[in-house]
């Protein structure tokens, strides 16, 4: 899922941080803007103001901080989704409509990054590497989320109409990138309205 674009410069982060911290900050920052591949191990470090030793001991490596940093990033993504779903309790219909308006408000951002997760996946295409391994995991327990709210709603084929809502999600994240402000991923509510609509009528 997508982070808030940063207006922080690149000077290292707050030094008051516990050095992890710090790591994992820095490498969040650089890894979302820029790609996980395109960034060092030592500008990670010079960012976090540690050195490399405290890199190591706190990570083993750089794929476990990838690893780390994606687990991170799901983490976040799913505490975003429930606390924008919770001001609808139990209608899964308006949940999905608040959610995909917050994320077709963050889509349309100047130098939106789109998803941190999908994008690791493109980066890694082998399923055995462990930032497939964590990007992959939240996006299967996206899918299953979104699956059992098209269930709660009545569809009459859940799975196909939570595929579609998923679908919907990746496409506004790529398509965010590509327009930018103005483009269609701020259609992205109204796409999955008419999508439900669709999977809900009865023949």
């Amino acid at each position: 899922m997508p982070t808030k674009v940063s207006t922080r410069s690149s000077a290292p982060v707050h030094a008051g941080k516990r050095a992890i911290d710090r790591i994992r900050e820095s490498a969040r920052e650089l890894f979302y803007r820029r790609g996980i591949r395109a960034v060092g191990v030592d500008e990670i470090v010079s960012r976090a103001g540690v050195t490399k030793p405290s890199l190591y001991r706190s990570f083993g490596s750089k794929d476990e901080l990838t690893a780390a940093y994606l687990r991170d990033y799901g983490r976040d993504y799913f505490e975003r989704f429930h606390a924008t779903i919770a001001a609808h309790p139990g209608d899964p219909r308006a949940q999905i409509r608040a959610w995909m308006n917050a994320l077709a408000a963050r889509a349309t951002q100047d130098a939106y990054r789109g998803c941190g997760l999908t994008n690791a996946v493109v980066e890694y295409p082998d399923p055995d590497h462990p930032a497939h391994v964590a990007a992959a995991q939240n996006k299967r327990e996206l899918r299953a989320v979104l699956t059992a709210m098209a269930k709660a709603m009545g569809a009459r084929d859940p799975e196909p109409l939570g595929d579609g809502l998923m679908l919907l999600m990746e496409g506004a994240y790529a398509s965010g990138q590509l327009f930018g402000p103005g483009g269609p991923a701020g259609q992205v509510a109204d796409a999955a309205d008419t999508l439900i609509e669709a999977h809900l009528a009865r023949p």
